[in-house]
């Protein structure tokens, strides 16, 4: 079993609504993203630098990678377990995503998102991730 690279994690359970579905009666591929989200708020949130405190401090991270790899698709009514693993933080924000059936023990999707903080003042990119960010993380740790 291959060991994680975690420095933090958090996961949200959900059961996939019938919203989310496309005309195949799996879940659209797109809302994956939404899935990941809510996980990455999750793990921000754990930390106490969610979206609001990242604006507070001055700094906003887009999201300047993404990849999601499709493995197998969620049903309706599925219980889904979405894990998201912080893996970098001094230099960018690079959180890896496992999403699982919790019916079938199955792994559906795996991802990554990438994010660099920009000063809100100036609007530059930052080389390194903000103190107030990699202060927040040590704190956890």
């Amino acid at each position: 079993m291959k060991k994680s690279k975690a420095i933090v994690s958090a996961s949200l359970d959900m059961v996939v609504p019938f919203y989310d579905l496309d005309p195949m009666r799996i879940v659209w591929h797109g809302n994956y993203v939404k899935y990941i989200e809510d996980a990455r708020c999750e793990l921000l949130n754990k930390i106490g630098y969610n979206y609001n405190a990242m604006e507070e401090s001055g700094y906003m991270w887009p999201i300047v990678d993404m990849r999601l790899k499709y493995v197998a698709s969620a049903k309706f009514g599925s219980r889904i377990r979405i894990h998201a693993d912080l893996v970098e933080y001094e230099t960018r924000i690079k959180i890896d995503y496992k999403i699982e059936c919790l019916d079938s023990h199955k792994i559906l999707n795996k991802a990554y998102t990438i994010q660099v903080a920009i000063d809100l003042v100036n609007e530059e990119l930052q080389f390194e991730s903000p103190a107030v960010f990699t202060d927040k993380v040590k704190a956890y740790v």
